[in-house]
């Protein structure tokens, strides 16, 4: 055999397993993959009973209810429309989890039509300010930082 034929079996091989790599990277994470809904989408075309998915959108005021466990959270979240999905989550809340904000709940809808998550990520606006910066000016905030990053340099 020509060296030229055994050069284009190699790149043929390489090929195939590049392609036999991608398959299977592809085929072990296929259940592994999260769509986004808002809360129109998932109203009009729900996903299965079961499959991951995020849903995103607005708290919707006065939704937040705790159960008598102390632990489990029941809340609506809404969108562009009046439509609201009921959300149920067991666990602890992030600190920005408030009504009228913004949050993604990672999880499945059950067969009640409730999405149950298993994780919350809560949204903060533009306007965010940490807690130990509440009430400080701009220059006490600067000169704050400032202190904080002088033993780290």
């Amino acid at each position: 055999m020509k060296a030229k034929q055994q050069r284009l079996i190699l790149v043929i091989i390489a090929l195939l397993a590049i392609v036999g790599a991608g398959l299977l990277a592809a085929w072990s994470l296929r259940n592994q993959a999260n769509y986004f809904y808002l809360p129109e989408q998932m109203a009009s075309e729900p996903p299965e009973v079961g499959q991951a998915v995020r849903l995103g959108g607005m708290v919707k005021a006065g939704s937040i209810q705790t159960m008598p466990d102390g632990v489990t959270v029941n809340f609506m979240v809404t969108g562009n429309t009046a439509d609201a999905i009921p959300v149920r989550y067991s666990g602890i809340l992030p600190d920005l989890f408030v009504e009228n904000s913004g949050v993604v709940a990672e999880g499945s809808l059950g067969p009640d039509g409730v999405f149950v998550a298993t994780n919350l990520l809560a949204k903060h606006d533009e306007n965010y300010v940490p807690k130990e910066l509440e009430g400080m000016g701009t220059e006490q905030a600067a000169k704050m930082a400032a202190e904080t990053t002088v033993g780290l340099k």
